[in-house]
């Protein structure tokens, strides 16, 4: 015995400090997880939201694009702001992590639809592909969300 207290007891009273700690964490998670959830109609008004944008974009008037940018722009943030007073928290969705794999889901979506769309409208001035594919856009984000989140729940529960 060398006379330093961490030699008899020391190291067991880290392990449970350690321990405890850990299980707090845990515990802070598991909540997040509980409240991580966003409402179904969440997912509804972001997807009315893409879905509006898209299809004022086929009306070819400049005034109603930028009108919709603007009211696509404040619903995302009021969304935002919704979602920060029901949880308490706002995550990015394009963290790393997981929850990545939705996201490429609805990045290749998107790049398969909006670009034959876009040439057709600006290139043969054929406007209607605009309205579709803003339909499925925004049914497609709306799940999208939806699928996000529960990876997210997953992840923050340990589950993954």
């Amino acid at each position: 015995m060398t006379g330093d207290p961490r030699d008899v007891d020391g190291p067991v009273a880290d392990r449970d400090q350690a321990a405890a700690q850990l299980a707090g964490l845990q515990s802070d998670r598991a909540a997040m997880a509980d409240r991580a959830m966003q409402p179904w109609w969440y997912d509804a008004l972001l997807g009315l939201l893409v879905f509006g944008l898209f299809a004022v974009l086929a009306t070819d008037n400049p005034f109603l694009v930028i009108g919709a940018v603007v009211l696509f722009s404040l619903g995302l943030r009021g969304l935002m702001a919704t979602y920060q007073r029901l949880t308490g928290f706002w995550v990015n969705g394009l963290r790393p992590g997981p929850t990545q794999k939705a996201i490429r889901v609805w990045f290749v979506l998107y790049a398969l639809s909006v670009g034959p769309a876009l040439v057709l409208a600006l290139g043969f001035d054929v406007r209607w592909p605009l309205v579709v594919v803003g339909a499925l856009m925004g049914l497609s984000i709306a799940l999208i969300s939806r699928w996000w989140s529960r990876i997210y729940i997953a992840e923050l529960r340990g589950e993954l």
